[in-house]
C-alpha cells in the first residue's frame, strides 16, 4: 500500500512572503519521518497509508497555530495494489519521453 499526497499550506493576510510560515510547515513534515519532496509549488508527502500522510498534514498545519487564517490545498493518490513511489512515478514518465 502507498499513499501519496501533494500539499500547499499556505498562510492568509501574513505579508507578501510567507516563506517562514512555509518553512515552519515543512520542518514538521521532515520531522515525520516520512518520505517528502519540497517543489516550488508545494510538498509531496508519501507514507504507508493516508491516515499517517493526513496527520503529518494536520501537524504542520498545527504548527502555524499562530496565523488566524490558512489555505490548505491537498492532492492525494492512494494504492491498496502495489507499492509505487514518487521516484518510480518520476521515472516511468521519463522513460516514455526517452522512447
Amino acid at each position: 500500500m502507498s499513499a501519496m499526497a501533494f500539499v500547499s499550506i499556505t498562510p492568509l493576510g501574513e505579508g507578501e512572503s510567507v516563506s517562514e510560515y512555509v518553512a515552519r510547515a515543512v520542518k514538521v513534515i521532515k520531522n515525520s519521518g516520512l518520505e517528502w519532496r519540497l517543489t516550488p509549488m508545494g510538498t509531496i508527502i508519501e507514507g504507508d497509508k493516508p491516515s499517517d500522510v493526513l496527520g503529518v498534514i494536520n501537524s504542520a498545519v498545527e504548527e502555524l497555530g499562530d496565523c488566524s487564517r490558512i489555505s490548505i490545498a491537498i492532492k492525494m493518490d492512494y494504492r491498496r495494489n502495489r507499492e509505487t513511489g514518487m521516484s518510480r512515478k518520476v521515472e516511468s514518465v521519463m522513460e516514455k519521453i526517452d522512447l
